[in-house]
């Protein structure tokens, strides 16, 4: 995926990777509780990533059916891999170090984080 999306038009991604397809009216539905959008609102960030090429619409009636062309796990890995690149130099282990120096990781990330680790290793 060569588009960013913004903090908006990620929250109505998280809706449509959980459950798709859905209109413009379910997604708000599923939003409102947490960002209080108009459904205006909703249709307008769908639109921008319709734009983008991230989302597809297929008229059903007199409305759109709206499902995402970027798979969840492929933004994740883009994302991971921006983050790493520019403020890390893209090493995972300066992240890590930063994190726990700013005690970020608990004792179950830092359990995770070994049993990684270990299976790499293996």
């Amino acid at each position: 995926m060569t588009e960013k999306i913004s903090d908006a038009e990620h929250a109505v991604m998280e809706a449509l990777w959980e459950t798709a397809p859905l209109t413009a009216a379910d997604v708000a539905d599923r939003v409102r509780d947490a960002r209080g959008w108009s459904i205006q609102t909703v249709k307008t960030l769908l639109s921008r990533l319709l734009a983008k090429d991230i989302v597809a619409a297929e008229q059903d009636g007199r409305r759109f059916l709206y499902r995402p062309l970027v798979e969840r796990d492929d933004y994740v890995t883009g994302e991971s891999r921006r983050l790493v690149d520019r403020l890390f130099g893209g090493r995972a282990a300066p992240l890590v170090a930063h994190l726990a120096e700013q005690d970020q990781l608990s004792s179950q990330d830092i359990a995770e984080l070994e049993a990684l680790l270990k299976a790499l290793k293996s």
